[in-house]
């Protein structure tokens, strides 16, 4: 059964990534074809002609049509055919799938499935994209082989950092911390603090610290595929409050993983910093220990999902650290479950009287 969520807003690009070009993705295992209108809007289209079948990126613009480069026929960027040459009638299924798009902030997020309920209000945001006190700088799309599962386990993981980052996010004080979980809230949030420790690889480069840190990080995981990672450090004499971190050197590595199939995952990365705002030196060098930190995850998280397609000859275990990782693949489970049936049971049904 497929672990895909349809009814989820998923990043389809940056901005910066889409103009008048036909550009084809492919999202939920499905082509979409996006580009941008004439009124600097972005168009999100099924990427394959009713007709043969040819994809639709592979024809040409004609204003804000799009014309297939196999029989010319046309559609709108609402999806409908507006031309078949040859014939004056458009038969009734000629159309493709118009996909709910919005773009803010730089991003554009796509809706692939119930369009009623393409709700705006429930794309992600936080406060600090329009706070004049923190900087927003988005940084690459990492591709990887693996289900967006995994990726997503990885991403409500605090215990890893210690070994697969050690010259970067983690290092051997944190080895033993232990990791606090709460699941209640609409996010799966993993958290632990490493009190009077040698700064981390990556605030050695950034923070300037000589000495040794308060460091925390605190992973927050929201179904089905966004994940935020808030970590920093502050000198120890400043002896800072858990509830106190803006008042350290203090990061929020945002994470969207959009499942190009059961087996593919694109994660398109970004920060906020509440420090060198303006300066473009800084996302430089935070976006190069990034593309290493990441590039680490890339390689455990694919070796991963090779070992899964083989036949087990055990069953995994799990230890004390799985505890937000067991609890998302609940929710997944439950989201799946909803998508796969019809719930009819708020209807009024004599037949049953409940007590609850």
């Amino acid at each position: 059964m497929t672990s895909l969520i349809r009814n989820a807003w998923y990043v389809a690009a940056w901005s910066t990534d889409i103009d008048d070009e036909l550009r084809r993705f492919i999202i939920l295992n499905e082509p979409v074809l996006l580009f941008r209108r004439s009124d600097g809007g972005v168009a999100a289209l099924e990427d394959r002609c009713p007709h043969r079948l040819l994809p639709l990126s592979k024809g040409k613009r004609i204003g804000d049509a799009v014309q297939c480069g196999y029989h010319g026929l046309t559609f709108g960027a609402d999806g409908i055919c507006t031309r078949v040459p040859g014939q004056d009638k458009i038969p009734q299924s000629a159309f493709v799938t118009a996909y709910p798009i919005v773009e803010q902030h730089g991003i554009v997020w796509i809706w692939m499935g119930d369009p009623e309920r393409a709700d705006p209000a429930r794309i992600f945001t936080l406060p600090q994209f329009t706070d004049p006190r923190w900087h927003a700088h988005h940084g690459d799309a990492l591709h990887i082989e693996s289900n967006y599962l995994n990726v997503a386990e990885n991403l409500v993981d605090p215990a890893h950092v210690s070994f697969v980052h050690p010259t970067t996010l983690g290092n051997a004080a944190s080895e033993n911390v232990p990791v606090h979980v709460s699941t209640e809230g609409p996010a799966i949030t993993a958290w632990r603090w490493i009190r009077d420790a040698e700064p981390i690889g990556f605030f050695k480069a950034f923070g300037d610290f000589t000495g040794n840190v308060d460091r925390w990080h605190y992973y927050h995981l929201y179904a089905p595929s966004i994940a935020v990672i808030d970590f920093g450090s502050a000198d120890v004499a400043d002896q800072i409050a858990e509830d106190d971190r803006d008042a350290g050197n203090r990061i929020f590595a945002l994470h969207f993983m959009t499942p190009v199939t059961e087996n593919y995952t694109i994660d398109r990365w970004m920060h906020l910093r509440n420090t060198a705002v303006e300066t473009a030196e800084a996302s430089e060098k935070i976006d190069a220990m990034f593309r290493i930190a990441f590039a680490e995850d890339k390689a455990i998280l694919e070796a991963v999902h090779q070992e899964e397609q083989a036949p087990p000859k055990r069953r995994p275990i799990r230890i004390a650290i799985d505890r937000g990782p067991m609890v998302y693949r609940k929710r997944i489970s439950e989201m799946v479950e909803r998508e796969r049936t019809d719930d009819a049971s708020a209807e009024t049904n004599g037949s049953f009287v409940y007590h609850d």
